[in-house]
């Protein structure tokens, strides 16, 4: 586990200046550092470099930049290789000197060249120079667990897990991309393959980079392919169901088992997250089943009861046998983090549980190096409450097309039918585009986006490439594309490694994402009931009455904080004078809405105008710009 950052480039980039790009990852590994620079065809250079988090094989032997036994290839890597010993065993005629994943990746592209990635089961983010064939490889797993950032500057290329190397890099502008703002404020994060920055973009899960140095007549110097998409993997799953539930839940329980136990490998102590609920509860469960010892546990807890879930959690330690850890966080804790968001997130990032998972990350490191969490879950078994919202939105589509059309006729426009609806009738009556099925939003919502930027081109226009009728596995796909590897990955990537603390998810294992796409949709939402089968597989480990309890995930009251303690500040960013030098928002609008909003806040639920969400994205990015944009 690692941080590498690296170039392909005729320019003159010293090993000064890589040195220093690779160092402002120190969070991400400072057990070991390497820096290195190799003389290239057509004029070029190649630059890699890495900090490393010693996970596998705490020896020497696992530095890197790593070469290949003849020293045909070289490799930086960041992540993990779970099925690293399996390939070892097939690769045996290699001349394996160490006993960490790295080195099969150097043997395996040795075999099978770079196609040797779709036999990687695991997160990963990959360079790797050929000297034979000239060519440098950028890999990202399937899934988008680990990050890579590259700039593309005419004929050169620069590349990174964080933009902080990059940013870092002589000559790199820090020129804006405007575009991606309101999408920004819209939807809380940014969506690959955008960043913050114009020149900057973020390489797509299941997605390799070919950089050619020395391009044959017609060939492109560089050029993006897929390896393995969500779209293809869907359909080869529905192709291949597995109807008889029992059989369903027998094998995705093996394979969640295994799943667990090969995260579980590690020459470091490990731990679980544990917050109660259904998923880490399970993937807690395996990995007690699979330890000879009682596993370390971590959970946090607050002061406002209506967020505490501490007690969930250790009750379902308790029952484990865990070694449980549990700490009570005060907002006050809360909020001396939000000022080092930008920090480590170096892009504007405003999911608020961002800060409960880097205070579970902070504890969680004083006494574990690896942990495991149950991300995946809920993208994979349709766990989220918005899906069911959909389902019910699906059933009554055709009474919105009704509705709408009807408050379209000439003489009830001027009464506002539409207006006079209750919200969630009005919502679904006015989605009316194909494209955007299942992001449903109110119009007020995306008229508070348009007021700040002036465009409310804000959602995903990519719905209809998956060809699926149902709403919620519709949702679904988009959101293991988009939010998925965008938000809840990103978090949990910055907020661990912040920490130097490598995060594990066992349910992103591509086995259990794959497996899923195979199983009938009702066995996710049974009448009702998300994640059925998890819960089924759940409770053969946990009792019933430990673990049913309505959803309420990590959240923060943004509302408080944003009209108390933190209120002058957000007046400050929201004036008109310093809104009108930035020149980024309209002003007049901006600061309008947002004086409003901080005398009324929210409008409460179903409403259509609780812009909370928004007005916190606004603020991030405002602390984002303070940091970089003014540096």
């Amino acid at each position: 586990m690692c941080g590498i950052s690296g170039f392909i480039s005729k320019r003159r980039i010293t090993l000064e200046d890589l040195t220093a790009m690779n160092d402002t990852m120190y969070h991400r590994g400072p057990n070991d550092s390497g820096v290195e620079i190799y003389d290239a065809a057509g004029g070029y250079a190649v630059g890699f470099a890495q900090r490393r988090l010693s996970i596998m094989d705490l020896s020497p032997l696992g530095h890197q930049p790593m070469h290949a036994a003849d020293k045909r290839v070289s490799v930086v890597f960041n992540g993990e290789i779970y099925n690293f010993q399996e390939l070892k065993k097939e690769l045996s005629g290699y001349p394996f000197r160490s006993q960490c994943d790295t080195e099969v990746i150097l043997a395996a592209y040795e075999k099978w060249g770079i196609d040797c990635v779709s036999r990687f089961n695991g997160m990963f983010a990959i360079a790797l120079y050929d000297r034979d064939a000239q060519e440098v490889y950028l890999v990202r797993d399937r899934i988008g667990k680990k990050p890579l950032y590259y700039w593309e500057d005419g004929e050169n290329l620069v590349f990174a897990s964080e933009l902080k190397p990059i940013l870092a890099c002589p000559g790199f502008d820090r020129k804006l991309n405007p575009d991606i703002l309101p999408v920004f404020l819209y939807q809380q994060y940014i969506p690959e393959p955008d960043t913050i920055f114009e020149q900057v973009k973020k390489l797509c899960p299941g997605t390799i980079l070919r950089f050619r140095l020395q391009p044959d007549n017609g060939q492109k110097r560089r050029e993006c392919f897929s390896y393995w998409s969500i779209k293809e993997s869907y359909q080869k799953g529905i192709a291949d169901p597995v109807t008889d539930f029992s059989q369903a839940k027998a094998e995705l329980k093996a394979i969640l088992q295994k799943s667990v136990k090969s995260r579980m490998e590690a020459d470091v102590p490990l731990g679980t997250f544990l917050s109660g609920g259904y998923d880490s509860s399970l993937m807690t469960a395996m990995a007690q089943e699979a330890s000879e010892a009682p596993v370390k546990t971590f959970s946090i807890g607050f002061e406002e009861k209506q967020y505490d879930e501490s007690g969930y959690a250790s009750a379902v330690a308790k029952h484990l046998g865990t070694q449980h850890t549990e700490e009570i966080i005060r907002e006050k804790q809360m909020l001396e983090l939000v000022e080092s968001i930008p920090q480590y997130f170096d892009e504007p990032m405003a999911d608020s549980s961002e800060i409960p998972t880097m205070l579970v990350s902070a504890l969680a490191r004083k006494q574990v190096t690896v942990a495991l969490s149950g991300d995946g879950g809920d993208e994979f078994f349709c766990g989220y409450q918005m899906y069911q919202k959909l389902g019910q939105a699906q059933k009554l589509d055709a009474a919105g097309a009704l509705v709408y059309g009807i408050s379209r006729l000439p003489g009830l426009k001027q009464v506002n039918l539409l207006g006079r609806l209750p919200f969630s009738v009005r919502t679904i009556a006015q989605n009316r585009d194909k494209r955007y099925k299942t992001q449903l939003c109110s119009d007020k919502y995306l008229a508070c986006v348009k007021s700040l930027t002036g465009s409310d081109q804000v959602r995903f226009d990519r719905e209809l490439d998956y060809h699926v009728k149902n709403w919620q596995i519709r949702r679904m796909l988009l959101d293991m594309d988009t939010y998925l590897p965008g938000d809840i990955l990103c978090k949990v990537d910055r907020a661990s490694m912040k920490y130097s603390l490598e995060a594990r998810c066992p349910i992103l294992d591509q086995r259990v994402m794959e497996y899923s796409f195979r199983l009938p949709h009702s066995f996710k939402d049974h009448n009702g009931c998300q994640k059925y089968i998890l819960k089924e597989i759940a409770y053969d480990y946990i009792p019933r009455e430990l673990l049913d309890r309505k959803k309420t995930g990590f959240s923060v009251p943004l509302d408080k904080w944003l009209r108390g303690p933190l209120k002058d500040k957000l007046t400050d960013y929201a004036s008109p004078a310093f809104l009108k030098q930035q020149g980024l928002f309209d002003a007049d609008a901006a600061s309008k809405l947002i004086a409003d909003w901080i005398g009324a806040g929210d409008g409460g639920a179903y409403t259509g105008s609780n812009y909370s969400r928004i007005i916190w994205a606004f603020f991030i990015f405002q602390q984002w710009a303070e940091r970089y944009l003014q540096a």
